[in-house]
């Protein structure tokens, strides 16, 4: 993954904001630069009128899927990143297709294998190592990104058209208008998904309907449980052995025995509604009733504490299973909100209004839930 943040020339070192290089280096491919080694997805250079341009593979290797697979698991998910500036795809001329992408690996590669076969330009925005619709959101995918970006790589002496292929997804962060002032190139917003880009650049920037409409299928669903199911690594480290000690609190002071028997159920309840929020809230998102994301996961984490509530009501009191269900749906709830700004059923104005509810009410459960763990010990 290393070898994809390396620059491969001076101006992709300077456009990444690093020093050139640390020190000359031996070659080991006749195409590498002095100093530098050649980036895993690059597969030779062309000669343009704004100088040497890297051509790009449009076959994804061993290392492009363990990158991705890193990524997915949100192991050096802020440096997965590519040079920003301006790639070939097989052998463009000067009247061939430019297509922008962000420099985000992710969808730089989907981008480049979609383009299989074909002839093109590739011209990657930087926008700081984040996804299209993200860093469209965030401002740095935008209008004066993209025409920085095509002065910087001197796209109008590559091509002799001033026309832009952009993602759709980019078009909440780009004013076409403004960046035909800036740099006198037109946007044409393509479609949703990269594999379609094909279909779409032969109909002559024609999208069909279905070319439009972004989904959220189950794939797209679960594929970003890993990310969300690693975030909750750093906070378990300390809830795990906060949760034991408490366990241990009684009319003793505290009670290693009961710390061993009370412990492990309190873990289950918290792994329960970690599991809740981040894999089943978002497999049956379309069928979990309501609108609100808090609400769904906290139906969600409902219907998974049914089960721990029967299999354990013999063994603990009510109060006890109380705080575990508390416990368990504030937490489901909580983590389903986090899925808010992956899927085109919300808006930045409705998540915002659904967490200033939401968040006290979660806390106010998990503050309740302690509250009666620490407490049944004494009342039962």
């Amino acid at each position: 993954m290393q070898d994809d943040l390396m620059a491969f020339g001076e101006r992709a070192a300077r456009d990444l904001g690093k020093p050139s290089c640390c020190g000359p280096s031996p070659a080991r491919d006749a195409r590498e630069m002095p100093g530098y080694r050649l980036c895993g997805y690059v597969d030779s250079f062309t000669e343009t009128p704004a100088g040497k341009v890297p051509v790009v593979k449009t076959r994804l290797d061993g290392s492009d899927h363990l990158g991705g697979l890193a990524v997915r698991c949100n192991l050096r998910r802020s440096r997965y990143a590519v040079a920003p500036g301006l790639y070939a795809v097989g052998s463009p001329s000067d009247t061939s297709p430019v297509l922008v992408t962000a420099n985000y690996k992710l969808s730089f590669d989907a981008v480049r294998r979609a383009l299989d076969g074909m002839d093109a330009w590739l011209l990657a925005a930087d926008t700081r190592g984040v996804n299209v619709w993200c860093a469209a959101g965030k401002g740095t995918f935008s209008a004066g990104e993209v025409a920085d970006r095509v002065k910087a790589s001197r796209l109008a002496e590559v091509v002799t058209h001033r026309r832009l292929i952009l993602p759709q997804l980019s078009a909440s962060g780009v004013t076409a208008r403004e960046m035909k002032t800036r740099c006198g190139f037109a946007a044409d917003f393509g479609p949703v998904r990269a594999w379609d880009l094909p279909r779409f650049i032969e109909a002559g920037g024609c999208a069909e309907p279905a070319m439009r409409r972004v989904t959220f299928s189950l794939k797209e669903r679960l594929v970003l449980s890993p990310v969300e199911l690693s975030l909750t690594f750093k906070p378990l480290v300390w809830m795990l052995p906060v949760l034991f000690l408490l366990s241990g609190i009684g009319p003793g002071v505290f009670s290693f025995s009961q710390a061993l028997e009370r412990g492990p159920v309190a873990w289950a309840a918290l792994c329960t509604g970690i599991l809740a929020g981040a894999v089943v809230t978002p497999a049956l998102l379309p069928w979990i009733p309501g609108r609100a994301f808090s609400l769904k996961g906290c139906l969600a984490g409902l219907a998974c504490g049914f089960p721990f509530w029967v299999y354990y009501r013999q063994d603990l009191e009510f109060g006890s299973l109380l705080a575990l269900i508390l416990w368990l749906v504030a937490v489901s709830s909580y983590l389903a909100m986090n899925f808010t700004g992956a899927t085109p059923f919300t808006s930045p104005t409705g998540v915002e209004y659904e967490m200033k509810r939401a968040i006290p009410a979660q806390a106010a459960a998990m503050v309740l839930g302690f509250i009666l763990w620490v407490a049944a010990p004494f009342t039962g």
